[in-house]
């Protein structure tokens, strides 16, 4: 075989690895993004490390104490592009320059327009052999969220989840939706709770699932999502579980300035956080709810319904990303709960098309995810 040919597969044999490893950070890291590292010496892996938390010591750094004195004329291999800036830790080039690493192989470039190549050039300037680009397209969807976030204002990535029947029905006419989707599908639905910083839901699924809107995978230690409701009038129970249920997440009830104080009050005795968003015409300002979200380090949020919120979002397009769960059923009738509620287009040609989709399986169960422009 070609050398250049095997330098290419064992290249990106190795970030996929740090990948693999920037993979488990997902969910952790916020506002950070999830980055792995794998440092090689004479084709032996000497070195890993990923991004565990905030604060918390960088993929490269991890991966360079793991080497230690291995380090000297290896090759890293990460995600992201090593940054230069001082923050809650000291710059990765710097730790990297010091180390002696030779070469260092990057999967995309910092999405941060006033950061992007700074870590490059820095390298670059001591002689160190830089790849960038290195399955580009993996590395730019694992970190699309915080890229998202950087270059829009500080406004989370949205991400729409729903499940329905064949025929488009999330509910039956009494709300009834246990269930709709089978088990396997519900657990990749927690890890995407796992994965998102916050989940949105509106007053009508409160008050007829009272649900949980925690994580819960089996065999993993999953972060719960900050709970988001959007409540007009203040109609949340005080014993629903998302308010006396153990969990480190924090609750956030979106209502209007007409609401009753002393609610609000009562409310934020017990940990609610309130956020007052105007209200008209049925519908909050989205748009300013994701700025607020944004300003309190929500990178990422989880739309999963009902019918009246999804169609909000998708009318205000605000979502970047969808995951359409279809199971194996007929509801069979006019008066089911529809996967939306409002008005559509007047033409079908100026409904809403998903784009880079990715179909896969769940047992009978069928995930439709792709992109909104």
């Amino acid at each position: 075989m070609d050398s250049h040919v095997n330098n290419l597969m064992n290249d990106q044999q190795y970030m996929q690895e740090a990948l693999s490893l920037a993979q488990k950070g997902k969910g952790l890291t916020s506002p950070n993004p999830a980055v792995g590292a794998i440092i090689v010496k004479n084709n032996i892996v000497v070195g890993k490390g990923w991004h565990k938390g905030a604060g918390l010591a960088h993929a490269e750094v991890e991966a360079i104490n793991d080497a230690g004195t291995d380090a000297k004329q290896s090759t890293l291999y990460v995600s992201l592009e090593p940054c230069t800036h001082h923050g809650k830790t000291p710059p990765c080039t710097e730790k990297i320059i010091k180390a002696g690493i030779s070469r260092v192989v990057i999967g995309c470039k910092d999405p941060n327009p006033h950061v992007r190549g700074n870590g490059i050039q820095r390298l670059q300037e001591n002689k160190i052999d830089v790849g960038i680009n290195m399955l580009k397209k993996e590395a730019e969807t694992l970190i699309e969220d915080f890229a998202w976030y950087t270059c829009n204002g500080k406004k989370p990535f949205v991400t729409l989840k729903c499940a329905s029947t064949i025929d488009g029905r999330i509910a039956t006419s009494t709300g009834d939706s246990k269930w709709i989707t089978n088990e396997t599908s519900r657990e990749y639905v927690h890890k995407l709770r796992h994965e998102n910083d916050a989940i949105l839901i509106g007053a009508g699924t409160l008050k007829s699932d009272d649900p949980s809107l925690t994580a819960r995978i089996n065999g993993f230690h999953s972060k719960d999502p900050v709970r988001v409701v959007l409540d007009p009038d203040l109609s949340i129970d005080e014993n629903a579980k998302i308010i006396t249920q153990k969990s480190d997440a924090s609750t956030i009830v979106v209502t209007s300035k007409k609401t009753s104080s002393s609610k609000k009050n009562s409310l934020e005795k017990v940990g609610v956080k309130i956020i007052e968003i105007p209200f008209e015409n049925k519908t909050f300002d989205l748009d300013l709810l994701l700025e607020k979200l944004g300003k309190m380090d929500i990178v990422s949020l989880l739309v999963e319904g009902g019918s009246t919120v999804i169609h909000s979002f998708l009318k205000e397009k605000l979502v970047n990303k969808a995951y359409f769960f279809i199971a194996p059923t007929i509801y069979g009738g006019n008066d089911g709960v529809p996967m939306c509620s409002g008005a559509g287009p007047k033409l079908m040609k100026d409904a809403i098309k998903l784009v880079d989709i990715h179909v896969s399986r769940f047992h009978d169960d069928i995930l439709i995810q792709g992109y909104i422009n």
